[in-house]
């Protein structure tokens, strides 16, 4: 799976200019257990039929010929299947790569760009065209990244797999980082002129 950094996320060392009609915001840090609660919610909500195949197919002997051994066989290697895809997601919170995802930053938003900066001179910039889509929950803007490209996935099985099970990476903005309801506003008209909420 591939993070931020790899997504063509650019690092940036040097000051940069300052831009008046930017979105300021006060400075936020995500915890790790939090983003995983979001990121595994998300999973689950579209994937839990899947759980329900490995449930299905080790139940469908014990319908010809019954047996408690193939009851619990089934529920074994489903209770198996959730603990794999589970720790798969939360194994995002564990890669140097996603690092950036959970440091101490303010995020600066034009037109051009969406910043993350820890300080004046560091600072990790990601362009629009690298959002997949925004969510809105009741507290938060959610900005997914997009997945690789299909040129960039493996060949055969690991690129089915890989795109099958892909892991959410999204940056997590609160609405009480932004300093007005005016900023709130202007987020709000950006998101819809990308086109990544309805208008």
């Amino acid at each position: 799976m591939q993070q931020p950094s790899q997504r063509g996320g650019q690092r940036v060392q040097q000051q940069q200019p300052f831009n008046p009609l930017a979105i300021r915001t006060k400075k936020n840090q995500l915890d790790k257990n939090d983003y995983a609660k979001m990121a595994l919610a998300q999973v689950w909500k579209k994937e839990w039929w899947r759980a329900l195949i490995p449930l299905v197919l080790f139940s469908l002997p014990a319908a010809y010929e019954f047996s408690w051994w193939w009851v619990a066989g089934a529920v074994i290697v489903t209770v198996l299947y959730i603990l794999v895809r589970s720790a798969q997601v939360m194994g995002v919170t564990q890669m140097e790569q996603s690092n950036v995802l959970f440091e101490r930053v303010m995020f600066e938003i034009d037109q051009r760009q969406i910043l993350m900066k820890r300080n004046d001179r560091e600072g990790m910039a990601l362009q629009w065209d690298m959002i997949d889509r925004v969510s809105q929950t009741k507290d938060a803007y959610q900005l997914y990244l997009k997945g690789p490209a299909a040129d960039q996935l493996p060949k055969g099985w690991k690129g089915w797999l890989a795109k099958t099970f892909n892991v959410p990476v999204f940056l997590h903005l609160p609405y009480k980082i932004f300093n007005s309801p005016n900023d709130l506003k202007l987020m709000e008209s950006l998101l819809r002129r990308k086109n990544l909420i309805p208008a």
